[in-house]
């Protein structure tokens, strides 16, 4: 880790120890949750019920601070920035709780589908710096990503080398980039490139900061 730097993750790595030695080691996150990943506790260390704070929201954002219990030492503080999700895209992931529900050969609980129409995450980004949607829209450049790595093996067709040659390796991996690049410029200018779909970050803080997504 390095000092100052903010490292965004997906849910994977929602574990609280690790979190707490990216904190120690200086670095902020912000991190993707799932409702049931960790043991929630509000600011006051008791227990909390995200789903019925989730399901009693009357607006479309929540931002609070909370702590996170762990399996030893004291829980972590943290902060909860959610965002309700479109109608469109609340029903998609409902869609995919089922389908994962069905697949796997288990019952799908309610909670999950109320947690389906929410954006959760977690950060120490402080409000002070980062708002509810500055936060959000930090979070959507590791989709960003995403859908460059989705582009780079679907659209450009990059897979393993057809060699372990270095020598072809290294043409095959080049031809590849070399024609993202090339198509990269056109989509931008019709503003369908990962490059141009997400909002600029409006804290000034967020401008001096370097970022990792993983």
């Amino acid at each position: 880790m390095i000092p100052g730097e903010i490292r965004i993750a997906d849910r994977a790595y929602m574990q609280p120890d690790r979190m707490v030695r990216v904190i120690a080691a200086g670095a902020d996150i912000l991190i993707r949750a799932g409702w049931s990943s960790v043991r929630w506790l509000d600011a006051e260390g008791r227990s909390l019920d995200l789903i019925a704070l989730l399901r009693n929201e009357a607006g479309n954002a929540i931002d609070h601070k909370i702590k996170i219990r762990r399996n030893d030492g004291e829980p972590l503080p943290l902060r909860l920035v959610a965002r309700r999700k479109s109608p469109e895209a609340t029903e998609k992931a409902r869609l995919k709780a089922r389908q994962d529900a069905k697949r796997k050969g288990h019952d799908l609980r309610p909670e999950t589908l109320v947690a389906a129409e929410w954006i959760i995450l977690v950060t120490t980004l402080v409000t002070a710096d980062f708002t509810t949607e500055d936060v959000l829209d930090l979070y959507r450049v590791r989709w960003r990503i995403e859908i460059a790595f989705k582009r780079l093996k679907s659209g450009a067709g990059l897979g393993p080398p057809p060699s372990e040659n270095p020598a072809v390796a290294k043409s095959y991996l080049y031809c590849h980039l070399l024609v993202v690049l090339i198509t990269d410029s056109l989509l931008c200018e019709v503003g369908v490139s990962p490059r141009s779909a997400g909002a600029s970050i409006r804290a000034s803080g967020a401008h001096s900061r370097s970022c990792m997504a993983c």
